[in-house]
C-alpha cells in the first residue's frame, strides 16, 4: 500500500449505477420538494444536482476531510479501504438510513470546503459565553455570533456577562471613518470596531457603505439575493441607540439579548442566513424574563423573534413564576446546567466530564462550552428491520460527524476547544413511528446496544485519526428539513396529525415551478409575498398508520419519553418541545418541572390551540381526513426535473443549521 496525493473519488461506475434508482423521498413528495428546495446545489453545466449525485458530493468530501487530515499528521490513507467504506456510506444516506445536516447536505464537497476549507459552514451550532469575555474584549461575543449566523450556524449565548463593563462614550474628537468590504467579514468588522468603541473609548465612527453592492445581486457564495446596505445601517443605528441609552452604566442582560437580537434581525433582513439564537438568562433575572413581555417592552417586538429565551435553571428552584409565562408564549424554557456538566446519560453515574461547558445550542440537544461547534447526524431507526442493520448505520453516521471535527475553523478559540472535546450529536428520528413499528422496549434495547457500539466505534475512528474520543456523542435533535427528506416524524416528537396538506413556499423563477405543475401538485401564489414570484405548493401527507399524534398523547407521557431516552441515549441532551393543554393541564406544570428536573436536562413547553384559535390564509399544516388525503393524492405523478442546463436552474440558499420549528425563525420566503 502506497501513500497517494490524489483526491479521493467514489468509483465512477458505482455511482453511476445508481442514476436509475428510484429515490425514496418521503411524505408523498414533500421529501423531495424539500430536497430540490434546499439541498440540489449547481452543477458545473448549470444544471441542478439530481440526488445520487448531491450524496456522491457530500461522500466525496467526507472522505477527502479523512485523506487532508491523515496526511497532514503523516499516515498513509487507504484509498481502497476508503473506497469500501465510501460506498457503504453512498448506500445508507441514499436510501435515508441516515443523513448529514443540512448544512452538510448543501455545504460538504462543495468550493466552500474542498477550495476555501470554511469548514465552520459544516456545523449545526455554537455557543458563546459572555461571562469573562465581554470585560476583556468586549465586541468578542458579539462578533462571533454574528459570524457564525451569517454562515449558517445557530448560536447560543447567555448573559452571564452583565454588570462586569461600563459603557463609555466614543470620543468624538478622535472621528474616524470605517469603509465596509462587500463581505461578510467586513460586515462583522464593522460590528467589532462599532461596539469596541464603546468599551475603550476610540474615536466615535462614521461608515462608508459604499462598497456594498447594492440590493437585489445574486449571491454566489452562500444562495439569496443581496439586500444591499439598508440592514446593516439599520443595525448600526439600533447598537448605538442601545448603547447611548445606557452610557456610564454597566451592560445588562436586557442590553446584551438586544444588541444579539438586533443582529439576528441583520441577517435574516440581509437575505444573508435564516436566524437561531437562543438566550439564556439568570432564573431571579426579572428583566430577562419580561423581554418577551411586548406589553412591558414595545420596542422590543421588532428584533425580540429572534432568538429562543430559556432560563438557567437550578435544582430546587421555584418554577411558578416562570410556569405563568409559559402558559401565554410557551417562554421561558429551562437549561439545568448542572446536569449538562455532570452528566453523560443520566442511566450513569456523574462523572463531570463537561464540568467547562456554560451553555447549548438554540435547540438544547447539545451541551457547549463557550466558542464551542458542533456537528449533528440523524438516524432513522424505524428504517431499519434489525438491530444489527441499525448498527451499521450508526458506525457510518458516526464516522461522517467525527470527520467534521477534523475541519478547523476560523476561529482559534473555536480550535482550542474542538480539538480538545470532538463533541458530536448522533441522533435518531422519527421515533413516533419506530414505536408504531417495533415498542419501547426495543427502542430501549437499540439506544442501551448503539449507545456502547458508537462508544467501542469512537475509541477505534479517535485512534485512527490520532484525535481525542469525543466528550459526548449522542442526542436528540428536533429536526426539520432533513427529516422530510425520509419521512419521518421530526426528532422525539409526535405529528400533529396523521394526515394533513404541508405547504411550502418557493420561487417562481426557478425550475421547481413547472415541474410541480406538471407533476398536479396545487401552486398558488403566496397571498403574503409582496410581489408574484413567490408561490405555495400544497402537498397532502399521511406520516404513516397507527402512528400516534400529539393529541392523542398527554404532557406527562411526552416528558417520560424524553426522559427515557436521556437516560438510555443521549449523553449531550434530547431536544424536546412539551405540548400540553392549558386549561387541564395548564396547572401541573410546576409538579412536572419539580418531578423531571432531576431526569432531564433540559426541556421547553408550548401551549397546544384550540383548533381553528387562528385562522390564516395558507398555514403551513391544515389538518384534514383520510378521505381528503386520497382525494388529493389521486392526480399526483412523480416529480420530473429536466437534467439540462436551464437559465432558471438556481443554487438553493444556505440551509441553516438548525431546521427544526421550534427555534427557526424565517420572515423571509425560502419556508413555510
Amino acid at each position: 500500500m502506497k501513500e497517494s496525493p490524489r483526491k479521493f473519488a467514489l468509483d465512477a461506475s458505482f455511482t453511476e449505477s445508481y442514476r436509475s434508482r428510484k429515490t425514496a423521498f418521503g411524505f408523498n413528495g414533500l421529501g423531495e420538494i424539500a430536497y430540490r428546495r434546499s439541498y440540489s446545489r449547481l452543477k458545473d453545466d448549470g444544471s441542478n444536482e439530481e440526488w445520487f449525485e448531491t450524496v456522491e458530493r457530500v461522500v466525496n468530501g467526507c472522505f477527502n476531510m479523512q485523506r487532508s487530515h491523515l496526511q497532514d499528521i503523516g499516515k498513509v490513507f487507504d484509498h481502497d479501504n476508503a473506497q469500501r467504506l465510501a460506498q457503504k456510506m453512498y448506500a445508507k444516506i441514499f436510501d435515508f438510513k441516515f443523513l448529514p445536516p443540512g448544512r452538510g447536505l448543501w455545504a460538504m464537497g462543495t468550493r466552500l470546503t474542498e477550495d476555501k476549507h470554511l469548514y465552520a459552514a459544516l456545523n449545526n451550532c455554537g455557543f458563546v459565553s459572555t461571562q469573562g469575555h465581554i470585560s476583556d474584549n468586549f465586541a468578542l461575543p458579539f462578533a462571533f455570533l454574528m459570524d457564525l449566523s451569517m454562515l449558517g450556524v445557530g448560536v447560543g449565548f447567555d448573559t452571564k456577562g452583565a454588570g462586569s463593563v461600563t459603557i463609555k462614550r466614543p470620543d468624538e474628537a478622535k472621528k474616524r471613518v470605517v469603509v465596509i468590504e462587500d463581505s461578510r467579514e467586513g460586515w462583522v468588522h464593522s460590528v467589532k470596531e462599532l461596539l469596541g468603541s464603546y468599551f475603550v473609548g476610540t474615536g466615535e465612527i462614521a461608515f462608508d457603505y459604499s462598497l456594498i453592492r447594492p440590493e437585489g445581486i445574486l449571491l454566489k457564495g452562500f444562495g439569496g439575493i443581496s439586500s444591499g446596505p439598508a440592514p446593516l445601517i439599520e443595525l448600526h443605528k439600533g447598537i448605538i441607540n442601545t448603547l447611548n441609552n445606557n452610557l456610564d452604566k454597566p451592560i445588562t442582560s436586557r442590553s446584551i439579548v438586544d444588541l444579539m437580537n438586533m443582529i439576528g434581525k441583520c441577517i435574516v433582513a440581509g437575505n444573508i442566513r435564516r436566524a437561531a439564537e437562543i438566550a439564556f438568562g439568570d432564573a431571579d433575572d426579572e428583566e430577562f424574563l419580561n423581554l418577551k413581555n411586548y406589553s412591558l417592552n414595545p420596542e422590543r417586538a421588532s428584533y425580540g423573534w429572534t432568538s429562543n429565551n430559556s432560563i438557567f435553571a437550578n435544582l430546587g428552584m421555584d418554577y411558578s413564576k416562570a410556569c405563568q409565562s409559559i402558559k401565554h408564549n410557551g417562554e421561558p424554557g429551562f437549561c439545568w446546567l448542572e446536569n449538562m456538566r455532570a452528566f453523560g446519560r443520566l442511566c450513569e453515574p456523574a462523572n463531570h466530564k463537561d464540568h467547562r461547558a456554560s451553555g447549548g445550542n438554540p435547540c438544547l440537544e447539545q451541551t457547549l462550552e463557550s466558542f464551542e461547534m458542533c456537528c449533528l447526524v440523524e438516524t432513522f431507526p424505524y428504517n431499519h428491520d434489525s438491530y444489527e442493520e441499525y448498527e451499521e448505520t450508526l458506525e457510518l453516521a458516526f464516522l461522517y460527524s467525527k470527520t467534521v471535527t477534523l475541519g478547523l475553523s476560523h476561529w482559534k478559540e473555536t480550535n482550542e476547544v474542538i480539538k480538545r472535546n470532538r463533541r458530536i450529536g448522533c441522533s435518531m428520528s422519527g421515533i413516533a413511528q419506530f414505536l408504531s413499528k417495533y415498542d419501547l422496549h426495543t427502542l430501549k434495547e437499540w439506544a442501551q446496544k448503539g449507545y456502547a457500539f458508537i462508544q467501542k466505534f469512537d475509541k477505534k475512528v479517535s485512534a485512527t485519526f490520532e484525535v481525542n474520543k469525543s466528550i459526548k456523542t449522542t442526542c436528540i435533535k428536533p429536526s426539520g428539513t432533513v427529516s422530510l427528506l425520509a419521512g419521518a416524524t421530526p426528532g422525539i416528537h409526535f405529528p400533529e396529525s396523521q394526515y394533513y396538506i404541508r405547504r411550502v413556499r418557493f420561487m417562481r423563477s426557478g425550475p421547481l415551478y413547472d415541474a410541480l405543475i406538471k407533476a398536479g401538485y396545487k401552486v398558488e401564489e403566496d397571498v403574503y409575498a409582496k410581489d408574484n414570484q413567490a408561490m405555495v405548493v400544497e402537498i397532502p401527507v399521511s406520516v404513516g398508520t397507527n402512528v400516534r399524534t400529539v393529541k392523542e398523547v398527554t404532557m406527562w407521557e411526552q416528558l417520560e419519553l424524553a426522559a427515557f431516552l436521556q437516560e438510555n441515549w443521549a449523553d449531550n441532551q434530547v431536544s424536546c418541545t412539551i405540548q400540553f393543554d392549558p386549561e387541564t393541564e395548564g396547572h401541573m406544570l410546576m409538579h412536572a418541572l419539580n418531578y423531571f428536573q432531576y431526569r432531564l436536562k433540559g426541556i421547553s413547553f408550548l401551549p397546544r390551540l384550540k383548533p381553528n384559535t387562528h385562522v390564516y390564509a395558507q398555514l403551513p399544516y391544515e389538518e384534514i381526513t383520510e378521505e381528503l388525503f386520497n382525494e388529493l393524492s389521486k392526480g399526483l405523478r412523480n416529480i420530473e426535473m429536466k437534467p439540462e442546463k436551464s437559465e432558471a436552474a438556481v443554487d438553493p440558499k444556505a440551509e441553516n443549521f438548525c431546521d427544526g420549528d421550534k427555534c427557526l425563525v424565517d420572515f423571509g420566503i425560502s419556508a413555510s
